[in-house]
């Protein structure tokens, strides 16, 4: 089953592509759900389950795989389904989100599918399981609904957003204070996790869940006359977007005279070597992986001595 991911590496040039793969499996009954493949390290069979006591309710126990010890998520019954029965022909997927290493439990695997990001949406307010949903896109005629894998994390280990004391004491940052920046994400965990750190810093926060609507909201900014350089401190924005992904935002705002000039940081879950060089390819200005408190003071203290300069 792991050879289903043997070719992962050689997909990577999809990711400037405004394109993307997805992992498609079902938890429960015939619903289809995914994950970006680029989160997937292997798809493997239960290997044996080791209880842990005081586990959080969603986690299923441990594992032993390729000599590192790694929690095992029910993924159903982290968002909100009945819980799923673990045994000897049960099947995980292992990820990295964050820089952590996980295993999700799941009911069976479909397969990998290519798409445009294009054809991603944001899920309907009505779905059930929107909570926990960042997109959904039809495969085959078929609604697959993609998680928000952060969100499920988040509330099995919440992530620290408060920046060390250390950090906050660089005088630098009295010039953040009153400072905008523009954060395109389309998960709310991601965005209340930089929302909760940047405003340590006194600095205004504007949103937006993809990429499609940053773009559209920094070409109104342009459009009304403001000079969206000196209004921003800097762009954050994730790399995996419905309808446009953050490399494809990042090259069109390079493409736009009015938004050239801006400081661009690529802050995403996604792991592994390609992001440095997407990130250099399409022209981003420094990269940040969630979530970290501290490298991201690091980062606003970098932009800001730009000032300096």
């Amino acid at each position: 089953m792991a050879s289903i991911l043997d070719s992962v590496d050689q997909r990577t040039q999809l990711v400037g592509e405004n394109r993307l793969e997805i992992l498609m499996f079902r938890l429960h009954g015939r619903q289809l759900f995914a994950i970006n493949v680029f989160k997937v390290q292997e798809v493997v069979r239960l290997p044996k389950l080791t209880q842990i006591p005081q586990r959080h309710p969603h986690m299923c126990g441990v594992i032993t795989l390729r000599g590192k010890t790694i929690p095992v998520i029910d993924l159903a019954q982290a968002i909100g389904m009945r819980a799923l029965v673990p045994d000897e022909n049960s099947t995980v997927i292992v990820t990295e989100y964050n820089r952590s290493i996980q295993a999700f439990l799941i009911g069976s695997v479909e397969r990998i599918v290519n798409l445009n990001w294009e054809s991603i949406q944001p899920p309907p307010r009505t779905a059930g399981r929107q909570h926990y949903l960042t997109a959904i896109t039809r495969v085959d005629d078929s609604i697959v609904e993609i998680i928000d894998v952060e969100k499920v994390l988040a509330e099995i280990v919440p992530m620290n957003t408060k920046i060390s004391d250390e950090k906050l004491s660089n005088p630098l940052f009295s010039k953040a204070v009153g400072r905008e920046v523009l954060i395109i994400d389309d998960s709310k965990v991601a965005i209340n996790q930089l929302n909760d750190a940047l405003t340590q810093l006194g600095i205004i926060v504007h949103q937006a869940t993809d990429g499609l609507r940053g773009l559209q909201q920094l070409k109104y900014w342009a459009d009304q006359g403001e000079i969206v350089t000196d209004k921003l401190l800097m762009v954050f924005t994730d790399a995996e977007m419905p309808e446009m992904d953050g490399y494809r935002l990042t090259t069109e705002i390079r493409n736009d005279p009015r938004l050239h000039d801006l400081y661009v940081v690529m802050h995403t879950s996604l792991s592994g070597s390609f992001n440095a060089a997407m990130v250099e390819k399409v022209g981003c200005d420094n990269f940040l992986s969630k979530f970290q408190p501290d490298r991201l003071a690091d980062v606003i203290a970098d932009r800001l001595a730009l000032d300096e300069d």
